[in-house]
């Protein structure tokens, strides 16, 4: 039996129409490609993302901040609720072999944060980008379309798969 891929989808609570877009058509792409998403079950990127997943039949998970699974957006399928408010960032990375981050605040900045330093590889959409020492950090990787950051991070789960 195959397992299946988990990504997460990271992003702000509240978004621009345009990053929404960009969110749902992630969200469309990775259930065409049968990866299950990861998400903090609320609002913005994070019900842009489950909405286009769950329109082409695809599964969502949401790890919730609180301890209501009547918080989560309306797509996500299978709520996860933790009562450890932005704690459960860290859960949310961990739960996926790929992240990809779609603009964000503080709160994806976390995330990021979390999954460099856990060796989750990260695609960033309209996102972060990091410097060190005044100079550039490439641990994230750009993704130019939605196409483009869904195909960087199967590939990276697929590769670090067959390295197992």
């Amino acid at each position: 039996m195959e397992k299946k891929r988990f990504i997460a989808v990271i992003g702000g609570g509240r978004c621009s129409r345009g990053e929404a877009k960009l969110a749902e058509e992630v969200g469309r792409q990775l259930a065409r490609r049968g990866a299950i998403l990861v998400c903090g079950g609320l609002g913005g990127i994070m019900e842009a993302a489950c909405r286009g997943a769950s329109l082409e039949g695809g599964t969502t998970v949401g790890i919730l901040p609180g301890d209501d699974s009547r918080a989560a957006n309306p797509y996500v399928q299978i709520p996860i609720v933790t009562g450890l408010g932005e704690a459960r960032n860290v859960i949310v990375v961990k739960s996926a072999q790929a992240v990809i981050a779609i603009g964000g605040s503080y709160g994806t900045l976390s995330e990021i944060s979390y999954a460099l330093k856990s060796g989750i590889p990260v695609i960033g959409l309209n996102t972060w980008a990091l410097s060190r020492n005044g100079r550039e950090d490439k641990s994230i990787i750009p993704a130019q379309s939605p196409t483009e950051a869904v195909d960087k991070a199967l590939d990276l789960v697929t590769s670090q798969k067959s390295k197992e």
